[in-house]
């Protein structure tokens, strides 16, 4: 961490005395730690909180997305039957033995955004990674070697695994838009969840090597040719191997981010020691910072920056910025994670995946991990960087509202004409529509709904509400994930897949996603527009004096 730093010293204000507009609020003089976070150059430590913040992302991503590696071969060797198709995951099982993460998720969203406003960003994220390794490496352990004991035991673990990834999205979000500078906080928070796509990635890779390694060790034979040889008996070492690897970044990463201090802006605002908070970024920035605790006393003290969460006076200030937040990302999650409607069909239709009776079970790993890699190389993380590189440029308002405008467009155009999609030659055209729609989703409001939460709250409120609002996204995800899963079943009882009842179809399901993209996409404009101002601008903790109406800070449409 070198190189000088440079910050330009607030000046006094004198207009306490004078007259103002009605409605106009008057800044006090920002503390120069703050001022001095807000204002220094692109360095060294902004690269190294991205680096340690987005490990704990790509961490994330890499044990949520594992597990859809793997389903298909736990039903193979835990649900044999001989029949004429390989066994398979029962409806219920599948959905716990994916589903239940996310249930873990939206509880540690709630719980550890409370706890990392109650004892610091950076104690609990200690806690958040330490519970990460531990079940991850759990996960690929089991009681006994039944069906039920196995799937159990990997529920149970995937449970607190995503209890533990919960936590990480308030504090990775908050960690990082406490110590980002004004100008480019969108791009180092975007940077942060842009590292989710790497995991994707990495998951994908890793069970290509793995798979790919046990086929050419063992060899099994297809399903058609050999059924009860086709499910090599090392077969269950590979899935456990993929869900335990998991551990190994997230451990990678402890001893960094207990070295990290914790933010200022906590220390400061939150703990109100101010000593301590310029001693911490006086050794980050390498500059002389005064501490400034009279100030603090000031404003951690001014009754207007006491309100709690369920007071009258959070809901005149951030209440329709809260539903906004929670809102977007709901219907945003709704329609990431039912990707899985018309995956099948995709990878199918294209010959990435061929029927599973051709293929061993290690085999069929292979072939999902490739696709799930070449899907992430050619519109997951593209889309992820373009968020990063031009959030700070065209404004966090601007990027969300293209993107549900576009996700609306593109499922309404596969939606409508769906047996157009549905026939052979059409299949490529099929294909592009799908990446356009999850290019735009990762290029627009997946992204942003992630950066601006961490952004317009207050800092002893912060990782509280960006959790609120990241629980709202995961109990959208629970809704697409399973129930359009059961609602896009065929209205004909004998195309459902095995063990589902029918529903309306995907094309009927296709069409409601695109009316909850356009409900986003109104919601949007409940968010207001952060960039280019600092965080106590945003949330009103730099005011000497707040009227209702009128706020700058608050507005909801981009200025």
């Amino acid at each position: 961490m070198c190189g000088k730093f440079e910050f330009v010293e607030n000046e006094e204000r004198t207009a306490r005395g004078l007259d103002i507009d009605v409605g106009v609020a008057m800044a006090r003089e920002q503390l120069q730690v703050l001022s001095a976070l807000d204002s220094a150059k692109t360095q060294l430590y902004h690269f190294t909180a991205i680096v340690i913040a987005g490990m704990g992302f790509f961490t994330d991503a890499y044990d949520l997305f594992a597990i859809s590696l793997v389903t298909r071969l736990l039903g193979r060797i835990y649900y044999f039957k001989n029949g004429a198709k390989p066994g398979t995951l029962p409806p219920g099982v599948a959905s716990s033995v994916t589903g239940v993460a996310l249930v873990g998720t939206l509880c540690g969203q709630l719980f550890f955004g409370w706890l990392g406003d109650k004892m610091g960003r950076k104690r609990v994220y200690g806690m958040t990674l330490a519970l990460m390794v531990i079940c991850s490496l759990a996960s690929g352990l089991s009681f006994g070697n039944e069906a039920k004991g196995v799937m159990a035991t990997l529920c149970f673990f995937r449970f607190w695994l995503g209890f533990g990834i919960g936590g990480d999205y308030p504090l990775s979000a908050t960690i990082m838009s406490e110590y980002a500078n004004k100008k480019t906080r969108g791009a180092f928070i975007a940077a942060v969840f842009a590292m989710q796509g790497f995991g994707i990635l990495a998951s994908g890779v890793v069970a290509l090597i793995v798979s790919a390694s046990f086929d050419h060790a063992f060899n099994g034979l297809s399903y058609a040719s050999d059924r009860l040889g086709s499910t090599v008996p090392q077969a269950d070492y590979v899935w456990r191997i993929i869900l335990m690897f998991g551990a190994i970044p997230a451990a990678l990463t402890y001893y960094w981010r207990m070295k990290m201090p914790e933010t200022a802006r906590y220390t400061a605002l939150v703990a109100k020691n101010a000593k301590q908070a310029a001693q911490d970024m006086a050794r980050v920035l390498q500059v002389e910072i005064e501490a400034e605790e009279q100030k603090v006393e000031k404003i951690v003290h001014d009754t207007r920056n006491s309100y709690g969460l369920f007071s009258k006076e959070f809901l005149r200030r951030h209440g329709l910025h809260l539903l906004g937040t929670t809102t977007t990302w709901f219907f945003l999650d709704i329609a990431f994670y039912s990707q899985n409607l018309f995956q099948k069909d995709v990878l199918s239709g294209i010959g990435w995946i061929p029927p599973a009776a051709t293929m061993s079970a290690i085999g069929e790993v292979f072939r999902v991990a490739r696709a799930q890699t070449l899907i992430a190389l050619c519109s997951t993380v593209p889309g992820y960087w373009f968020t990063v590189f031009l959030i700070d440029r065209m404004g966090r308002f601007t990027i969300q509202l293209m993107g549900f405008f576009f996700m609306t467009v593109f499922m309404f155009a596969l939606a409508i004409p769906y047996h157009h999609w549905t026939l052979h030659e059409n299949r490529f055209g099929f294909v592009i529509m799908y990446s356009l729609t999850f290019f735009f989703a990762n290029f627009g409001p997946n992204a942003t709904t992630f950066v601006v939460p961490a952004e317009i709250f207050p800092a002893r409120l912060r990782s509280t509400c960006h959790g609120i609002s990241a629980a709202a996204g995961k109990a959208g995800a629970i809704v697409g994930a399973y129930g359009f899963l059961y609602a896009s079943q065929s209205t004909d009882p004998k195309k459902t897949d095995a063990g589902y009842p029918t529903g309306i179809g995907i094309k009927y399901s296709l069409i409601i996603l695109g009316v909850i993209n356009f409900l986003g996409m109104i919601f949007t404009f409940l968010v207001p527009e952060p960039n280019g101002k600092s965080l106590e601008e945003l949330s009103g903790e730099n005011e000497e004096d707040i009227e209702p109406a009128s706020n700058t800070t608050n507005r909801t449409i981009p200025v």
